[in-house]
């Protein structure tokens, strides 16, 4: 009689000193210091740790803390009834920057930000010293990461992933997570992405929504990218559902900035198509109307940022243009995922499947 061979069994993984077996899900509160009343802050994880091997994926938000889409956008992912059957380790941790939520900012109490603080430092300000705790215990453990972003307070972004696209692997987690869009961002110092380089995890930046803000487009997207990203990984099972259609991608991007001083009436939205020199992205004026300055598209492309207040500054920044090498192909792509999303019986509108 022969024996069957066992099937191999996933590693446990140790958080803030707390071990999670195979097969567990349990949240972990990793202490981040404490406030000047002496109470304790800590960083919230939940982390699912399958029965069988794989990768170690983490998700986080609210890096910056009044970035709250990706908070809900994690809320639902781990609501999903397909991470029963996860493979590898899910690590989630949905508020990285509780100064900053808890204060509805973007920084930390002494102003840094925190996405320029990593890798960060034990004995560095309170902002190095968080960055430091979520490199040790979260990415140094991960093999994939992604990091859910929103655009500043009153400003929006259209769901688009940045990514260091000349690198093969993170360009496939990329056109997997199925935004209509795509841009090639460069590192910047003292970013998660560029920390997370020294220990070559791909890592995507799912950029959607404005901050202080839920935007239920930009969280369907968030969750259902995710839910892609893992599949192609081979930590949730494959589905029949039809893949969505290859994303555009950027070649370079720039901002359209206020030409003076007044009020900003726009007359464009995100994801629509500009042509260079013909299109009028918007007027501002004094509050007479005496003094009115067009702004006119220096050039084709998508917006895929945009300004949503009205009073502006002279060099303020109003609308963020992508360049294409097809426009027509990136606005059709940016049609077919708003009609994707919009759909009644989208699934995870609701945290179900």
């Amino acid at each position: 009689m022969t024996t069957s061979p066992k099937k191999p069994r996933n590693k446990p993984i140790t958080i803030g000193g707390i071990t999670v077996e195979p097969g567990e899900r349990r949240s972990i509160d990793l202490e981040a210091g404490r406030l000047y009343t002496h109470s304790p802050t800590t960083m919230p994880v939940q982390v699912l740790c399958g029965q069988r091997p794989g990768p170690v994926l983490f998700v986080s938000a609210a890096i910056h803390g009044d970035e709250l889409n990706g908070v809900e956008i994690i809320r639902r992912l781990l609501k999903v009834s397909a991470l029963k059957r996860i493979r590898g380790t899910l690590i989630a941790v949905p508020i990285v920057n509780l100064h900053g939520f808890i204060s509805l900012s973007r920084y930390f109490p002494d102003r840094r930000d925190l996405n320029r603080s990593f890798p960060g430092s034990e004995r560095g300000s309170l902002a190095a010293r968080v960055a430091h705790l979520f490199m040790t215990e979260i990415a140094s453990q991960a093999t994939h990461g992604i990091d859910l972003h929103t655009g500043a307070v009153h400003r929006s972004n259209l769901p688009q992933i940045r990514a260091n696209l000349d690198d093969e692997p993170t360009l496939e987690l990329a056109r997997a997570f199925g935004t209509p869009l795509i841009l090639n961002s460069a590192l910047r110092d003292g970013s998660l992405r560029s920390a997370a380089q020294d220990y070559d995890i791909p890592i995507l930046l799912y950029e959607a929504g404005e901050a202080l803000r839920f935007d239920e487009f930009s969280i369907r997207g968030g969750v259902e990218g995710i839910i892609r990203v893992m599949r192609l990984l081979g930590m949730l099972p494959k589905t029949r559902k039809k893949p969505p259609r290859e994303p555009a991608i950027a070649r370079s991007s720039n901002w359209m900035r206020a030409p003076q001083s007044g009020l900003f009436r726009a007359y464009i939205n995100l994801g629509d198509r500009v042509t260079k020199d013909e299109t009028t992205l918007g007027v501002v004026s004094d509050p007479f109307g005496e003094a009115e300055v067009e702004i006119i598209a220096p050039f084709s492309g998508i917006v895929i940022g945009k300004l949503n207040l009205p009073l502006v500054n002279e060099g303020d920044a109003l609308y963020h243009i992508a360049r294409f090498h097809r426009t027509d192909i990136a606005h059709e792509r940016v049609g077919d995922y708003t009609e994707t999303l919009e759909a009644d019986d989208f699934p995870y509108s609701d945290g179900s499947q």
